[in-house]
């Protein structure tokens, strides 16, 4: 441990300068406009991973954004980790609310706040200079392959094609993902699932152009109440979701699993504080805590239609459109929720309106057994590291590929990410506190030492 500490501490300044340079990258996969940057974040990557020790990196083309994938061999007969991250990240939008420009990071109060700050490449690099420290201290005790992608945040679509064309390629033990988050510094955890998800995009269609709304208004239907009002029924008085057959298999927890679940370290009270909110909201009989980790959720992204801009325009608009996701939890496939989903919004849209519905992307809900080697090696590295024992939790976020891991490479997934749920992932002010940065770099090689000993 005190050779970690010593080179972390030798070379502070310079990890964090490396991820200040990574994070100036506007590597947007969602909006086109941001394709080289897109490309020159994969070009960074590679130089990285190969300046961090690698012996042979890879920057490779795919349909879409390209893989960077690197490796370092050093025993045939050692364990292989596979780390997975990308270095893709959401759009800044909206850019008004930030206090400081999304893609030039800046430091606060030992926080490091931009775009991608925690979500994924903050996270993603601190393995890379956990490399690097194993490789330049000559403690690296198994072999260790990347695989960063570059379009995480638009569903994965040709990382699947990858895997499935590169199973040799890829072969490993355990896949080791640092993109999730932790209860906090003080109450360190691990999380041991994460949901699934369905995105979809509707579309309301009604007159074949944008009419007067006092001339037409109350005599043709207006597509953006309707599907307000579509949307709100998606949604009973309880909060229960209506779709028909949404919650056919949903794989319950026990009365145990669920107490077990809800004696995390949990202040109600400064999470509404924290949030601005006087109440919290959702389906009726779960708390806060099962809600966002173990319960299935419909939340519109983005809505919008008619005139949105300065001043008054009175118009009764010829189309409104939402983007809506939904986290879905063990026993539901997302392939089927999105076939649910467009059946009963189609069949709900008064003779007045057309209805488009545009499923996009989505991915299945996973969780890694707890029995595990890799498991228990990073529990014990994160008891090691914080000096106090990790408390198990679900993650409310998705991971798309992760399942996909399982199925292709017949191997488990270990989540060990030390993000914050107050870190504004997907918002303006996106953070990760410097402390956060260095202590991940600090616990990976002592997840690596456990697991190669554990594996002998």
């Amino acid at each position: 441990m005190q050779i970690i500490k010593e080179y972390v501490e030798e070379n502070r300044q310079r990890f964090l300068h490396e991820l200040f340079e990574l994070l100036r990258f506007q590597s947007v996969s969602a909006d086109p406009k941001y394709k080289d940057e897109v490309l020159k974040t994969a070009d960074f990557v590679a130089d990285k991973l190969k300046n961090s020790g690698a012996n042979h990196v890879e920057v490779c083309p795919t349909e879409g954004y390209p893989i960077v994938y690197g490796e370092k061999i050093i025993d045939s007969s050692l364990p292989t980790v596979l780390v997975y991250g990308h270095y893709d990240v959401q759009p800044p939008d909206p850019i008004e609310l930030w206090e400081t420009p999304p893609f030039e990071p800046t430091l606060r109060d030992g926080k490091i706040y931009a775009r991608g700050a925690c979500d994924d490449k903050g996270q993603f690099y601190m393995h890379v200079k956990a490399f690097e420290l194993m490789v330049h201290t000559n403690t690296l005790p198994c072999n260790i392959k990347f695989m960063i992608e570059g379009e995480e945040e638009v569903g994965s679509d040709n990382l699947g094609k990858f895997v499935a064309q590169n199973k040799e390629r890829l072969k490993a033990d355990v896949v080791l993902i640092s993109d999730t988050s932790m209860i906090s510094m003080e109450n360190p955890s691990i999380e041991t699932g994460l949901r699934g998800l369905a995105y979809m995009e509707v579309e309301v269609q009604g007159p074949i152009k944008d009419l007067h709304s006092g001339v037409y208004g109350g005599a043709v239907a207006n597509p953006a109440t309707i599907l307000c009002q579509m949307i709100a029924s998606l949604h009973d008085e309880h909060n229960h979701i209506t779709i028909p057959g949404f919650y056919d298999g949903v794989i319950n927890l026990s009365e145990e699993e669920r107490k077990s679940l809800n004696d995390a370290p949990f202040d109600l009270e400064e999470y509404k504080k924290e949030l601005s909110i006087d109440d919290v909201w959702g389906e009726a009989g779960y708390s806060t805590i099962e809600r966002t980790g173990i319960r299935p959720t419909l939340e519109v992204n983005g809505i919008w239609g008619g005139y949105t801009g300065p001043g008054a325009k009175t118009v009764l608009p010829a189309k409104a459109n939402a983007k809506i996701s939904m986290r879905l939890v063990p026993g539901q496939d997302w392939r089927k929720i999105s076939e649910l989903f467009k059946n009963h919004f189609e069949s709900i849209a008064p003779k007045s309106v057309k209805v488009k519905v545009i499923a996009h992307h989505g991915g299945t809900p996973y969780v890694t057994p707890t029995n595990s080697i890799a498991f228990k090696a990073a529990y014990k590295a994160i008891k090691d590291s914080f000096g106090k024992e990790p408390v198990p939790t679900r993650g409310g976020g998705s991971i798309p590929i992760v399942a996909l891991f399982e199925e292709e490479l017949g191997i488990k997934t270990v989540l060990m990410g030390f993000g914050l749920d107050s870190d504004s992932l997907h918002s303006p002010n996106e953070k990760y506190d410097v402390f956060n940065y260095y202590k991940g770099i600090e616990t990976i090689p002592l997840f690596h030492k456990y697991f190669a000993e554990m594996s002998k």
